[in-house]
C-alpha cells in the first residue's frame, strides 16, 4: 500500500532520481508465532486486539542496525538527540503534525515511521524505539499507513531538488504562518468572474502587496490561531526595527518564516531556527543575560549575539569568530555585469567544494540542491561562486585569483542581492572581522554596517 501510493507522481520521480530512498518493512515478517499472527489480547480486558512487541521490535532492530544495538532491553529512546534513528510512531495520542514538524523532519538523514494497528502497540516497545508520536489529526484510522504516508509526502517535498523549484516550498500555505493567497489561471474571464486586476498589471511590488494582503485576510478569516501567532512575530519584527541594521538576522528569520520565537519577556529574546539548527539572543540587561543562555536549546549548534555584555558570558561556548553585519536597505535591483552568472547545479558541486575551505561537503552540496548558490563563468568555464548560508545571510564569496579586481565578486553580490529582492527578502551578509575586500565592496554596492557586530558560538 505504502510502496504503491508513494512511488508514483513527484515523490516517485525523487526515488527514481535517488534524491529520497524509501523501504518497507513487514513487520508480520518478524514475528516468531508459527501462524503468523502479531496481534494479541490486550492485558485488563478490552475490545480489539493489540500488537505484540517482539515482531515490531525485531523489526525496528532490521531497519536500525547498530544503532538499534544501542537501545538494549530496558533502554529507552524517547529523548531525542540519543545517537539512535529518528522513529516516528504515528497515533491519535501523538502531537499534531505540522509544517514546522515536517521542515524539521526534512533535515534528517534517515527516518523510520511505525504504523500502528488494532487498539495500537504494546506500550513497553514504544518506550525502547520511540522518539516522536505525531498524529494527522483528531480522528481515527484503521491503520497508520495512510498517516505514515502523509507524513512521508510533507516531508519529502521539502528534501532540496525534490520539487525542482526552490521558490514552490517557500510560497505556498503555511510559510511565515500565512494560508496561501487566491490564485488565478487562464482564461481572464470565466463563468463571468474575471482575474483581479492588479495580477494583470505587470507591476510585482503592487502584486505583492496585494498577495500579502489575501493571505493575511485568508488566514484571518479561516486560521485565527495562526493569524495571532503571524501577529506577534509582525509585532516584534516592528520592535527589533527600531535598530534594524543590528538586528537584520533576526528580524529576517521571523519574516521569511524560520524563527520560531522560543522566549521573549521584556527586552530579552530567543529566536529558534531549527533547520539552521542556530539560537539567535538578545538581552534587555547584564543582568537578564545569564537567564537568556539558559533558553539555548541543547541541539543547537550555533548561538548568535550581537551584544558585548552577552558576549562575555558565553565561555561554555566555542568562539567562532566576530563579523561585522551588513545589509541592503535598497528595494532597487543591482546591474549584474558579467558574461555568465547563473544557479549551481549538482554538476557543478565538486569546483566548490575544491575551493571552499570552510564549509563541508554535505552542507555545500544541500545549499545547491536548494538552489541558493550561484556561479560566475567566464568562457563556459566557472570562475567563482556565492551563496546564501541556512539561516538565510549571504556569503561563501569566492573568486579566483586570475578573476579578481574584474567585477566577478560584484557581480556575484549583486545578482545574489537581486534574487533576495526577488523573493522579498532583505539581503545581509556577515564578514569576519580584518576581511576589508568584502567589507569594501559590500560599502560600494550600497550595503550598510551595523554599529554592532555579530559574534558566533558552537556547543564545546
Amino acid at each position: 500500500m505504502v510502496s504503491q501510493g508513494l512511488k508514483t507522481s513527484v515523490i516517485g520521480r525523487a526515488v527514481e532520481k535517488g534524491l529520497i530512498r524509501l523501504d518497507t518493512v513487514n513487520i508480520r515478517d518478524f514475528t516468531l508465532e508459527k501462524h503468523g499472527r502479531v496481534d494479541d489480547y490486550p492485558y485488563g480486558g478490552g475490545a480489539g486486539m493489540l500488537m505484540q512487541a517482539q515482531p515490531v521490535y525485531d523489526a525496528w532492530r532490521s531497519v536500525c542496525g547498530a544503532a538499534g544495538e544501542a537501545a538494549g532491553p530496558g533502554g529507552s529512546a524517547s529523548e531525542k538527540g540519543t545517537g539512535r534513528l529518528r522513529t516516528v510512531y504515528v497515533t491519535p495520542q501523538g502531537e499534531p503534525f505540522t509544517q514546522q514538524k515536517a521542515r524539521e523532519l526534512a533535515g534528517e538523514e534517515e527516518l523510520i515511521i511505525l504504523c500502528g494497528h488494532y487498539e495500537g502497540i504494546d506500550e513497553r516497545v514504544l518506550e525502547e524505539t520511540v522518539t516522536d508520536r505525531i498524529s494527522i489529526g483528531d480522528y481515527v484510522l484503521t491503520g497508520g499507513e495512510l498517516a505514515a504516508m502523509v507524513i512521508v509526502d510533507a516531508v519529502s517535498r521539502l528534501v532540496p531538488g525534490v520539487l525542482g523549484n526552490e521558490t514552490s516550498a517557500e510560497a505556498e500555505s503555511f510559510h511565515g504562518d500565512l494560508l496561501e493567497y487566491p490564485q488565478y489561471s487562464r482564461p481572464e474571464v470565466w463563468h463571468g468572474k474575471r482575474v483581479p486586476e492588479v495580477l494583470l498589471s505587470g507591476n510585482h511590488a503592487r502584486v505583492g502587496q496585494w498577495r500579502r494582503e489575501q493571505a493575511e485576510a485568508r488566514t484571518a478569516a479561516a486560521r485565527p490561531d495562526l493569524y495571532g501567532k503571524y501577529c506577534g512575530k509582525q509585532q516584534l519584527i516592528r520592535r527589533l526595527a527600531k535598530e534594524k541594521r543590528n538586528h537584520i538576522h533576526i528580524m529576517e528569520s521571523l519574516a521569511r518564516g524560520r524563527g520560531e520565537i522560543l522566549w521573549q519577556r521584556g527586552g530579552d529574546l530567543a529566536v529558534w531556527d531549527r533547520e539552521a539548527s542556530v539560537c539567535m539572543l538578545l538581552a534587555e540587561s547584564e543582568a537578564s543575560a545569564g537567564g537568556l543562555l539558559g533558553k539555548v536549546p541543547r541541539e543547537a549548534e550555533w548561538i548568535v549575539v550581537c551584544q558585548d555584555f552577552l558576549t562575555d558570558r558565553m565561555e561554555e561556548y566555542e568562539a567562532f569568530g566576530r563579523c561585522g553585519q551588513y545589509l541592503y536597505t535598497s528595494r532597487e535591483t543591482l546591474p549584474v555585469r558579467f558574461p555568465e552568472i547563473r544557479r549551481l547545479s549538482e554538476e557543478d558541486a565538486s569546483y566548490v567544494i575544491r575551493h571552499d575551505d570552510c564549509e563541508t561537503e554535505d552542507y555545500i552540496r544541500e545549499r545547491i540542491r536548494s538552489g541558493m548558490m550561484y556561479g560566475a563563468f567566464w568562457e563556459g568555464r566557472q570562475i567563482g561562486f556565492i551563496g546564501v548560508h541556512r539561516e538565510g545571510s549571504a556569503g561563501m564569496l569566492y573568486v579566483e585569483e586570475g578573476f579578481r579586481r574584474r567585477g566577478a565578486a560584484r557581480a556575484l553580490t549583486a545578482y545574489c542581492v537581486n534574487r533576495h529582492l526577488e523573493k522579498g527578502w532583505i539581503p545581509y551578509g556577515q564578514v569576519k572581522e580584518g576581511n576589508l575586500p568584502s567589507e569594501r565592496l559590500l560599502e560600494k554596492l550600497g550595503f550598510y554596517r551595523a554599529s554592532r557586530q555579530v559574534c558566533r558560538f558552537r556547543q564545546k
